[in-house]
């Protein structure tokens, strides 16, 4: 049989997908193209579009081919098992259950009936899953599931649970098999990936970045997100001493005003993070820090916004992501007054969309004349592109046989998004 898996949102949802379809290959299951007899759609719900993107995908599903398998997983699933469209869903599963997979397929397959195993997440373990090949660039690990702080705006505490780390020998296994099969970059990945052992005593994050820098033949280590408050002396100092985690960080900010970062609920104000990140420049000077901002959140006034603009103008963010508040049912913000309309947000997106542009470009430009190590993850008509340790998007001139290699250009120019690298000598010199 042949199966179709389409996953929306995080790291960690590509991760759990990337766990089923290799589940799915070990028992004889073909991976197919768009009309398959088996579907799995991994669904997100972080925002009220991602929701709707979920459903559209589902609904597709059901008219490319109405009699397969259709599989419906992951967020959305968790917070809402009960909308007409999932009538006709084979099997639904929230945030527990896929990595069996197999065994519900095959349930479905002998007696024919939906079958729903959605359970309340708030107290479950977590949930052990491996993943045994990925790309022979960069391997996604999940060490970490769940999320305890409550922001006011968000529902994946409600879709994820408690927090709950993976057990740190199963997590030093899997990057040590992925690193022996060729992978020269791992990034980890979680709902809360700093606050990776809450749950587990004396052993912190900062423990299980050391004992994952023991590991030999790991080139990069990659922290696909972390909040601000657990970027803590531990960490900095493995920063400071360790060249292998790379020059980026991603560090979710989300408002540039303490009066909506209050509102907000999240642990900090602007000062606090401002002085972090001076703290992290000292350590790393050209580091990229990438961010993600809310805009038109409730109580958000013009002067407000106008704060969060210069905000974003003094840290200098490489990259910032931006998104319109949406409201989710059940959170805090939906009581809150004073909503912005659909139009001030559209219009306020816009504006931090060009201001991260620029802010981008000056970082890349920064980079010009610069000899600089990238690994290739793909080749095109003659040019490879990849990414640098700082996720710089290269494009530079080469051929296949350097796809997933170590490859050294010298940046000449930028062509946003690409920053146009010239191949250089076969050295190690940077």
């Amino acid at each position: 049989m042949t199966f179709k898996i389409l996953t929306l949102g995080c790291k960690v949802n590509t991760y759990e997908s990337e766990v089923m379809k290799e589940n799915l290959i070990k028992n004889g299951y073909v991976e197919g193209e768009d009309f398959a007899d088996i579907y799995i759609v991994n669904t997100c719900t972080v925002t009220d579009t991602s929701s709707h993107k979920s459903l559209k995908v589902i609904r597709q599903c059901l008219r490319k081919n109405p009699n397969a398998i259709l599989v419906v997983c992951g967020c959305m699933i968790q917070v809402n098992p009960t909308s007409d469209t999932l009538k006709d869903v084979s099997i639904l599963l929230g945030n527990k259950h896929k990595s069996e997979i197999i065994s519900l397929i095959q349930e479905y397959q002998q007696n024919h009936q939906q079958i729903v195993a959605v359970e309340n997440v708030m107290e479950a373990p977590f949930e052990a899953m491996v993943l045994n090949n990925f790309n022979r660039t960069r391997a996604f690990v999940k060490i970490e599931d769940g999320c305890e702080n409550y922001c006011s705006y968000c529902i994946i505490p409600y879709a994820r649970g408690k927090v709950r780390s993976k057990d740190p020998k199963l997590v030093i296994e899997e990057i040590e098999n992925l690193v022996h099969q060729g992978h020269k970059e791992i990034v980890l990945t979680g709902i809360h990936t700093g606050h990776y052992g809450a749950d587990l005593g004396e052993y912190h994050f900062s423990s299980l970045l050391r004992d994952i820098l023991k590991v030999k033949g790991l080139e990069r280590l990659r922290i696909s997100s972390i909040e601000i408050t657990e970027l803590d002396d531990d960490v900095l100092e493995l920063l400071k001493e360790n060249p292998i985690i790379v020059s980026h960080l991603h560090v979710p900010i989300q408002n540039g005003s303490d009066t909506i970062l209050k509102s907000m609920n999240r642990k900090y104000d602007k000062a606090y993070f401002e002085q972090k990140i001076e703290e992290i420049r000292r350590i790393r000077p050209n580091i990229s820090i990438t961010t993600d901002l809310i805009v038109g959140f409730p109580g958000e006034t013009e002067e407000l916004f106008q704060e969060t603009v210069e905000t974003m103008k003094r840290i200098r963010f490489s990259k910032i992501h931006v998104f319109p508040f949406s409201l989710r049912k059940g959170t805090k913000a939906e009581e809150l007054p004073n909503h912005i309309d659909e139009k001030t947000k559209k219009e306020r997106v816009r504006i931090m969309i060009s201001l991260s542009r620029t802010l981008e470009e000056e970082y890349m430009e920064k980079f010009v004349g610069k000899k600089i190590l990238f690994i290739p993850e793909k080749w095109e008509d003659g040019v490879l592109i990849g990414h640098t340790e700082n996720y710089l998007l290269i494009k530079a001139k080469g051929n296949p046989k350097e796809v997933h290699e170590n490859v050294f250009v010298t940046i000449t120019s930028i062509e946003y998004p690409y920053c146009i690298g010239e191949e250089c000598e076969k050295d190690t010199t940077v």
